[in-house]
């Protein structure tokens, strides 16, 4: 059996349609939790459970203990369910082949093995193939988070603003278990169908609707100074909730696509918001920021950005700290100053 996508799975889990094998990995771990959590709750009832469900975790675990246990048949129950979470730190995974080459139908063997995917030439991975389901949870670009959230929101019957939607990928990046765990805390506060906003955003979890990384290049994108210095020295005051190398990271993203939006033929706002991969609601902010942007500004901005980088990694930099990094770095954008590498 191919690997399968997690739509697919959880699906066929929804109708009782399973398998004797589940190998959950990958770098995003968020899905190979919502499969293993469907397939621990949906399949036997909570007395089925207290004899047919085991949990096991890597750092504790052995595979011959891991095998015997799913060699047991279920007691008064469809299935037999062991899970195995954290499995990355199982040794000898590999070992897994035993029960892999004829794996008993009335088990479910569920195997989270995360951060990492097994190379698909190994034999290991074959047997896997062919005894069971294997799911691969991919890291998503952060172009693509911002969808991902609104999808996320309005599938829990709510609503979401384009701001707000930038302000928590921005915020929070593309860990979408992190993401996750701060939308449900929004849910918690509001009624169904409400709208999730940046006011609701700060109210609820602490993201500043006002100095927030957005709110930063925009600023920088409309040379609004006054604005910009005063969010800058916010992050500066606030290093842990604002990290130089997430500023630096966002501000060179910003400025890709301000460079991309200059190399448009076709500038109209659909068309730019496709290519620049951002909803049609912010494309106003990139066509301000191109004219007060040349690209020959935007290169210099790029080796300014690369040369902060290093300072906030401790090259040519031993007494500035990373606050005061974000200051000088904003002044220089803002202000066209040279800036001399280390």
């Amino acid at each position: 059996m191919a690997e399968m996508n997690v739509h697919q799975i959880l699906k066929d889990v929804g109708n009782k349609v399973v398998h004797p094998v589940y190998f959950l990995m990958g770098e995003e771990t968020y899905y190979i939790d919502v499969i293993a959590d469907n397939l621990e709750e949906s399949i036997l009832t909570d007395t089925e459970k207290e004899f047919n469900l085991t949990i096991f975790y890597g750092k504790d675990t052995e595979i011959p203990e891991i095998i015997s246990t799913a060699r047991r048949y279920p007691m008064m129950a469809s299935h037999n369910i062991v899970i195995v979470r954290e499995a990355q730190h199982l040794k000898d995974i590999d070992a897994l082949m035993t029960y892999l080459q004829k794996p008993l139908e009335s088990t479910i063997l569920v195997v989270c093995y995360k951060y990492k995917s097994l190379d698909k030439r190994t034999r290991f991975y074959k047997f896997l193939n062919h005894s069971g389901v294997v799911y691969n949870g991919k890291k998503l670009y952060d172009s693509q988070v911002p969808d991902w959230i609104s999808g996320y929101v309005k599938q829990n019957g709510y609503r979401i603003s384009p701001a707000a939607t930038k302000l928590l990928s921005d915020h929070l990046g593309s860990d979408l278990g992190k993401i996750v765990n701060e939308v449900k805390k929004l849910f918690i506060n509001l009624n169904k169908g409400s709208e999730i906003t940046p006011l609701v955003i700060e109210e609820n979890i602490g993201i500043s609707k006002d100095f927030n990384m957005f709110e930063f290049q925009n600023a920088l994108g409309a040379k609004n100074k006054q604005k910009a210095y005063q969010i800058a020295k916010y992050f500066a005051d606030n290093p842990r909730s604002n990290p130089f190398v997430m500023t630096s990271g966002i501000l060179y993203q910003f400025f890709s696509k301000v460079l991309l939006y200059h190399s448009l033929k076709d500038k109209s706002q659909k068309n730019a918001a496709t290519e620049l991969g951002v909803h049609s609601f912010f494309i106003k902010d990139y066509m301000q920021a191109a004219k007060n942007y040349s690209p020959n500004r935007i290169i210099e901005i790029f080796s300014q950005l690369r040369s902060y980088d290093l300072k906030s990694k401790g090259l040519g930099n031993e007494t500035t700290d990373q606050g005061e990094l974000v200051k000088e770095l904003t002044y220089k954008i803002l202000n066209h100053a040279k800036t001399k590498h280390p």
